[in-house]
């Protein structure tokens, strides 16, 4: 697939409007694989990544990869900002005090995802930025100067992404996790058709912050515990600190991993509430796919799966593929709640 937002990133430097020494060292933050990294093979690139299919990519591709990393005195710092606003100030306050005096910040987003916008946030943080467009993007950059730089704001964007206490105080999470200050509805609708008789060893696929496992916990006594499977770490460290009640009470393992890789088991049951967007706004009925038959190979036989999707995305025919018995649960909001059955022979 191309990946637009990455070749345009790049260009500055394709284009000798950006010029780095060979060797020098570089940060990428929210890395993603593709051909144009090429353009960095004269450099020392450390990436950091906490989305597990685009770490995997990117470790496939030979390259160093952090979570997060603790390092700084980069003499570039690459950026592909999140699409939500708080998050991509902060990504940029992030890349700013990875970056050495004179070095050099460089960020790009898609027209329709808040390049403008981006462009105005760098230029506030360093003074200026200048600017490239192409393949309906824009990769803006600046050397970071003491005396343009506006410490100010630097410092309040840092903070934008943090942690925190939302909807009264019963959860924790952050900007930039999928639905991070609400229960998303598709989550809620799944919630309320789980039944109280769900028992034995579970999985969450696609665990989030945590609400479908809590809910299980709360709802089914009989659950002994729960595998949280996670892409995004920060998710996975949110669940952790949600569902703190249930240490010690309930068995637990957060599983940063891609899913459609494959999952543990045998599990007597599995919940889900599949992603259907990667990185773009495109849906991505592969992805839900590639969950459902994840949840029937970790499933023992005669386990039950119980799945949230929109509407109008095409599962069916992969559950009955790989399921025993399949029936609708709930049509309501646009959302469908589907119940899936493992043979008893295997299938």
């Amino acid at each position: 697939m191309t990946d637009p937002a990455l070749d345009t990133l790049l260009l500055p430097l394709e284009s000798g409007e950006v010029d780095l020494p060979t060797g020098a060292r570089c940060l990428f933050l929210r890395a993603r694989a593709g051909r144009s990294l090429s353009s960095l093979s004269d450099f020392d690139v450390l990436c950091e990544q906490s989305f597990a299919p685009d770490r995997d990519a990117l470790q496939k591709a030979g390259l160093s990869v952090e979570a997060e990393t603790q390092s700084d005195g980069f003499d570039a710092v690459f950026v592909l900002p999140g699409r939500q606003r708080q998050e991509a100030r902060a990504q940029l306050a992030r890349a700013v005090s990875k970056t050495r005096q004179g070095g050099l910040v460089i960020a790009c987003a898609p027209n329709t995802e808040g390049a403008k916008t981006l462009e105005k946030d760098l230029g506030d943080l360093l003074g200026g930025a200048e600017k490239l467009t192409k393949n309906k993007c824009r990769v803006v950059w600046q050397s970071v100067e003491p005396g343009r730089l506006d410490q100010d704001l630097m410092a309040g964007w840092l903070t934008l992404d943090a942690p925190r206490p939302v909807m009264d105080g019963n959860w924790t999470s952050r900007p930039g996790i999928f639905a991070w200050d609400r229960i998303d509805p598709a989550s809620r609708l799944l919630a309320d058709h789980l039944p109280e008789t769900l028992k034995g060893m579970g999985a969450d696929l696609g665990a989030g912050f945590g609400f479908l496992t809590r809910t299980v916990f709360e709802k089914a006594p009989k659950v002994t515990g729960m595998d949280l499977y996670e892409a995004e770490k920060r998710a996975l460290d949110l669940a952790e600190q949600n569902l703190a009640a249930f240490k010690g009470k309930r068995a637990m393992n957060g599983i940063w991993s891609d899913v459609t890789k494959g999952i543990e088991g045998p599990y007597d049951f599995i919940v889900s509430n599949p992603p259907f967007h990667q990185a773009g706004k495109a849906d991505r009925a592969d992805v839900g796919q590639g969950f459902i038959r994840a949840a029937a190979a970790g499933l023992r036989p005669g386990g039950e799966f119980f799945l949230v999707a929109n509407r109008h995305l095409p599962y069916e025919q992969t559950l009955s593929a790989v399921f025993a018995n399949v029936s609708q649960l709930a049509d309501e909001g646009g959302y469908k709640v589907i119940r899936a059955v493992k043979a008893k022979g295997g299938r």
